[in-house]
């Protein structure tokens, strides 16, 4: 073991999901080991633990996981579990945690950001039930990064990560498994793949899955080809890439538009992609896109069809920008329903406590309690139980759905690369208006409220404010305004529109919506502040 001196770095504060900074950034001297020197250093102890390490390939993932190797050498890890290639999916990674009991993961992964020399890296910590550290563990991890003042790492043979194997440096065993099986096994005990089987095999239902060349491909080949018996070329873009094969790995209708295109063209029953880590989808029919808050909400509406949950829910969640769909499934079957801030971990203690099943997010992210991150795989396998156990098409399933709960249009409009300091000035103007904007109207429309939401967990009481900014209408609309943290460059303002309908069920969502839109740029100032006309990208 060497221990080298260091010196704090600054920029090192995670956001939602981790630290994300471009590749030549973590490059830095001392940076990534400053990082996870931090993380170390949060642990009660690191004496004998047992650590998960994967990725999603992306560029500088196989450099990264040496060194975390080195360190966690250095620290006294008992054993490390890597995924084969240096690859886990991040529901993969928290399926690893739970089934080897560990004192939690590293998961290298900017998510849906692109992959390459020149672009997006992220690194964040999941704890031992497999979910992403608490933002009390986060401040810790951050507060360690403010005062570092030396790292351990030990000098060390590379360890082999292609071959499936035990190593052992110093006193730790490191054994690098097979990426996907655990993941599939715990697939195969929730589904019913006999029923899933049949239902392909029939040659009546045709689909396909874009894994966008990110670390998603070798679960949906195993899966969906090797274990369910779907034709071949079903999944599409399968071969994991450091760069993404140049493209942007988020499943979005313009970032998936080969899968968008194949599905119309060739009119299929059924399209789905995933993300960089494999935690997001997008659900498709043919020529039929279903937003993420449907899904959600129609998941949970059926989840008795699949076995795992065909005694019932729990209860279920949502964050809060997500639509409001999932509270009306909520009501109708009796369901507590939690709003929460954006972000994964929000739902950890929610699920530990056993209070929810199924949860949500509106930025492609579906999942319940079988692991404790989102997980795209289970949602696309969940539509294919459903497909399988009704009959029925996507189209069809979605149409009947909004006949009994009515529709909520939903549209998220992404401004990337803003420059910070004038979102922030947006931002503060807003939030000076938010006291006089109730009973006032805009464009049209009458704002019944408005707020700041903050959220106090049920489970531990903890509270976490300035979570988006809400304007409720007397219509029944609502637009939401936050600042992502998950880019790397300038500020990502998302606004999201929602408007509950329960006649008009087949409109074109951004007609159902224009007068939100309306009202957001009369109360905000969107282009005046930001000198954008248009967002970037439209959901």
């Amino acid at each position: 073991m060497t221990l080298h001196a260091t010196s704090p770095i600054d920029g090192q504060k995670p956001g939602t999901s981790g630290l994300r900074k471009k590749v030549k950034v973590f490059q830095q001297s001392n940076y990534l080991e400053n990082f996870v020197q931090s993380i170390f250093d949060a642990l009660d102890s690191c004496d004998g633990q047992r650590l998960v390490v994967g990725g999603d390939g992306r560029y500088l993932n196989r450099d990264a996981i040496q060194t975390i190797i080195q360190m966690a050498v250095a620290n006294g890890f008992g054993e490390l579990i890597i995924g084969q290639s240096g690859i886990l999916s991040t529901p993969a990674a928290s399926c690893v945690i739970r089934k080897y009991p560990s004192c939690g993961g590293i998961v290298l992964s900017a998510s849906h950001n692109p992959g390459g020399p020149d672009e997006d890296f992220g690194i964040k910590f999941n704890g031992p039930n497999g979910g992403p550290a608490t933002e009390a563990m986060t401040e810790v991890i951050y507060r360690n990064t403010q005062q570092i003042s030396e790292y351990s790492k030990a000098d060390i043979e590379p360890v082999e990560l292609d071959v499936i194997g035990e190593h052992t440096r110093g006193s730790t065993l490191i054994r690098v498994i097979d990426s996907v099986v655990d993941y599939a096994e715990l697939m195969q005990q929730l589904f019913d793949f006999d029923a899933m089987r049949t239902l392909i095999s029939s040659g009546n239902f045709r689909f396909c899955f874009d894994a966008m060349h990110a670390v998603a491909g070798p679960y949906a080949q195993q899966i969906l080809i090797d274990l369910l018996g779907a034709p071949a070329d079903s999944v599409i873009n399968a071969e994991p890439k450091e760069d993404f094969g140049g493209h942007h790995p988020d499943p979005n209708l313009v970032h998936a538009a080969e899968l968008v295109e194949r599905v119309n063209a060739q009119g299929l029953d059924f399209g789905a992609a995933s993300d960089g880590d494999g935690d997001r989808n997008m659900v498709l029919g043919n020529h039929f896109y279903i937003n993420p808050c449907d899904s959600l909400a129609l998941l949970a509406a059926q989840s008795s069809q699949i076995p795992a949950y065909s005694s019932g829910l729990a209860g279920v969640a949502r964050s809060m920008p997500t639509s409001r769909a999932l509270d009306r499934v909520a009501a109708k079957l009796n369901l507590d329903c939690y709003e929460t801030p954006t972000g994964w971990k929000f739902f950890g203690n929610l699920m530990d406590a056993q209070r929810i099943t199924f949860c949500g997010e509106e930025s492609f992210g579906t999942g319940s309690s079988h692991v404790r991150e989102k997980d795209g795989l289970w949602a696309v396998l969940c539509w294919l139980n459903v497909f399988a156990a009704t009959g029925k098409s996507a189209t069809q399933l979605m149409q009947e759905h909004w006949a009994i709960y009515g529709r909520d249009y939903f549209s998220r409009h992404d401004y990337e690369g803003v420059d910070s300091d004038a979102a922030a000035a947006m931002f503060a103007e807003l939030k000076q208006k938010l006291p006089t904007l109730a009973g006032s109207e805009y464009a049209g429309l009458s704002v019944d409220q408005a707020d700041e939401f903050g959220y106090t967990d049920p489970v531990d009481g903890s509270v976490s404010q300035g979570q988006g900014v809400r304007i409720f209408f007397s219509s029944g609309g609502r637009i939401v305004l936050r600042l992502s943290g998950t880019g790397t460059s300038g500020a990502t303002l998302r606004v999201y529109y929602d408007q509950f309908d329960a006649e008009s069920l087949d409109l074109d969502p951004q007609k159902a919506l224009a007068p939100l839109m309306r009202a957001a740029e009369a109360i905000v100032g969107i282009e005046k502040h930001t000198g954008r006309a248009a967002p970037d990208v439209v959901t």
